[in-house]
């Protein structure tokens, strides 16, 4: 069991939980205040960004202080790109081409979204992992 809850993989998939929450509450949060959908994501995003890379440096990786800050622009440029992937999926999956899964659950756009968000955050958490593994986080204590 201890092995389990020290491995990267498990520490990696906790503190993206969390990171999940602080989005989810900064999100709320902001757009209460601002009452901008838009204004309350971006807000929103920066704010996991910066939480999921603290916790994955230095929880997860275990990364020297040295050269954290090129480290932190390495993982906003990382997960800016998954975020772009993310709307492109989503564009290209429910709004253009909604009938590629629509054909199997009765063409239900709410059924559409659902099952493509679910598809793209996987693919997501394993592309931002690999991406964080190999390109980011090298530079152990």
């Amino acid at each position: 069991m201890k092995k389990l809850i020290t491995s990267e993989v498990f520490k990696y998939l906790f503190f993206g939980v969390l990171a999940t929450i602080v989005y989810m509450g900064t999100r709320l949060i902001a757009f209460s205040i601002t009452e901008s959908a838009t204004l309350s994501a971006v807000i929103a995003n920066i704010t996991a960004i910066v939480f999921a890379f603290f916790t994955n440096d230095y929880f997860v990786f275990n990364q020297a202080r040295k050269g954290w800050f090129k480290r932190l622009i390495k993982f906003a440029v990382a997960r800016l790109s998954t975020l772009i992937l993310d709307l492109v999926l989503a564009y290209l999956l429910v709004t253009k081409f909604p009938h590629i899964i629509g054909q199997f659950v009765g063409d239900n756009l709410s059924m559409v979204n659902a099952i493509e968000t679910l598809f793209a955050q996987v693919l997501i958490i394993v592309l931002n992992y690999v991406l964080s593994k190999l390109l980011v986080f090298k530079d152990k204590k």
